[in-house]
């Protein structure tokens, strides 16, 4: 089960190496980023959310999980992105985001983040991890940002500074949750290759776009590996009070 025995130092995490840039509330509310925002109501979907996903982390012993979708423009980033904020929230354990997707690459789009350097710029070069790392002004998260690769990605994923940076920021701090943002399942192998990293996956599925052709198929390709659930996204049908852990991006 993760830590929570030092949550109360987390209530006060000072960065030291970390680069700390504050948002301002408007950015946020322009790319739908609800839980940055004070007491928006929309934002308790993504707290019921957030329970089901911690309480599968804890009762599994897990402390990483991946978030991709069949097709691009599911949404799995604005997912990811609010999530972690929901989890930071929590206060138990801190966040990173690892924006993994070297095709599109978006968190830091989100957050209005202008970032130099990004995960390739350190699986390429000689920098260190936290010259990558920002925290976006959101208490107990961290992102490491994505940038687009005008290399194999493949190669990237496979390449053994990849497999040590992984192991580095899993044991690095016992109380920390790792997500990341991967590619689409559909448009290359990059999602594949990246699941034995890490302990779980998300999968976000597109409303009205997404057939059960693809559905079953992405199923298939995720088999071997622990699914936390599936999240139906931009669905534009109000749903029952009773189901939970379905996401319409209507804002």
């Amino acid at each position: 089960m993760l830590n929570t025995a030092d949550a109360h130092p987390l209530d006060s995490i000072k960065y030291t190496k970390t680069q700390k840039v504050i948002i301002e509330p408007d950015v946020l509310r322009n790319n739908r980023v609800i839980m940055g925002l004070y007491n928006d109501p929309r934002a308790d979907i993504f707290r019921v959310l957030r329970t089901n996903v911690l309480r599968q982390l804890r009762e599994n012993n897990w402390s990483s999980f991946a978030i991709t979708s069949a097709t691009p423009g599911a949404g799995k980033t604005f997912i990811c992105v609010n999530l972690a904020i929901a989890i930071a929230m929590e206060g138990n354990q801190s966040v990173l985001i690892v924006d993994a997707d070297f095709r599109r690459p978006s968190v830091s789009q989100y957050l209005g983040l202008q970032c130099e350097l990004g995960l390739v710029d350190y699986l390429k070069g000689n920098i260190s991890l936290e010259d990558t790392l920002i925290n976006p002004g959101i208490e107990r998260l961290v992102i490491l940002p994505g940038k687009n690769s005008n290399t194999n990605s493949s190669e990237l994923i496979s390449s053994r500074k990849m497999i040590n940076l992984i192991k580095e920021i899993k044991s690095r701090y016992e109380s920390r949750i790792i997500i990341f943002d991967l590619p689409p399942l559909f448009v290359g192998d990059e999602a594949l290759l990246f699941m034995p990293y890490v302990d779980a996956a998300l999968l976000v599925v597109e409303d009205g776009k997404n057939t059960p052709d693809e559905l079953q198929h992405s199923m298939s390709i995720l088999e071997q590996t622990n699914l936390l659930g599936l999240i139906l996204n931009k669905s534009r049908q109000p749903l029952p009070s009773y189901q939970y852990g379905y996401i319409g991006e209507t804002v």
